[in-house]
């Protein structure tokens, strides 16, 4: 896809200027690189089916009619065919080129309604909250240090600081990127806030958490935290075995870890990542009442559209 000419040199502007524009906004690496090639294709099929040179002949109807042909190709059972997935993360590109378009005051454009292709999508895995509960409990059932050979500080600690992973993860909210980029001044236990500095667009936001979320928190910062190598040297809230900033993969397999642990059947079978932890705690607050606008602000999201989605995981699981 990245390799598909493009013969207007006003076009492959238009692609690195987009490439810019997504990495001065905060999104992640995968994101920046992958929005551009998909718009090389968009460009690509523009140039040969509409000779079109210049975004400013770009209109609604040629979003369209790409979106139609990307219909097309996950719709055949053909090798080439395209994933639902695969579908959506390009309807995803072609939105936020449009919205870039608006915002650089290079294309005056409508809003774009493309819809998804919900046909054999799935949908996001809620974690329920006695399964929440189950995974805490687990934290603790860390090996035998006797058996282990290991002293027994260094489980407590690795159960410690799981448990306030899950606090940060579920409790708070967090995206994985916010979660790993946490430095312990980033928490308030006096005020039982955290503050998320580097958010999605580098949005800053302050997340409240409870009583049970300061305690687990307060527990793992001053009694445990000081026992992972070097941590007196870094400034991150969640420290590895190793020493170092805790990654995405190390969190996924703690998470992983923790749900092998419990007897729960249904939630091991379950397709859990971290970010099912996220959709979880909007589900079940907005099960509880809280009014989706501050569900909203308290996700971080840009708007209210992006929130919506819980109404319909919230249904779901009130009809099981």
């Amino acid at each position: 896809m990245k390799h598909l000419p493009i013969k207007s040199e006003s076009l492959e502007y238009v692609i690195y200027s987009f490439k810019e524009w997504l990495d001065i906004q905060g999104y992640a690496i995968v994101t920046v690189n992958a929005f551009p090639n998909q718009l090389r294709e968009f460009f690509h099929h523009l140039e040969v089916n509409h000779n079109i040179q210049q975004v400013q002949q770009l209109k609604v109807e040629h979003f369209k009619s790409y979106y139609e042909k990307l219909k097309m190709r996950s719709n055949t059972r053909q090798g080439g065919a395209l994933s639902n997935a695969y579908l959506n993360k390009h309807i995803d590109g072609l939105m936020k080129f449009a919205q870039y378009l608006r915002k650089s005051a290079r294309v005056e454009l409508p809003y774009i309604e493309l819809d998804r292709n919900e046909r054999n999508s799935r949908v996001p895995e809620i974690v329920s909250i006695e399964e929440i509960k189950a995974i805490l409990v687990a934290a603790d059932q860390h090996p035998n240090p006797a058996i282990s050979n290991a002293s027994s500080r260094i489980y407590e600690a690795i159960a410690s600081r799981d448990k306030a992973l899950l606090t940060v993860l579920y409790g708070c909210g967090l995206r994985r990127n916010e979660c790993y980029n946490l430095d312990v001044s980033d928490i308030n236990l006096d005020r039982q806030v955290l503050h998320v500095r580097k958010g999605k667009n580098y949005k800053e936001r302050f997340v409240p958490f409870n009583k049970p979320s300061a305690e687990i928190l307060q527990t793992y910062i001053y009694d445990y935290r000081p026992i992972f190598n070097k941590s007196n040297e870094l400034s991150a809230l969640f420290v590895s075995a190793k020493g170092f900033r805790m990654g995405y993969l190390n969190t996924s397999l703690r998470l992983k870890i923790l749900i092998d642990r419990t007897e729960i059947i249904e939630l091991k079978q379950k397709n859990v990542t971290l970010h099912t932890l996220r959709h979880s705690i909007a589900t079940h607050l907005l099960q509880a009442g809280m009014p989706l606008e501050k569900i909203s602000r308290f996700l971080g999201h840009t708007s209210l559209e992006s929130t919506q989605i819980y109404t319909h995981l919230a249904e779901q699981m009130a009809n099981r």
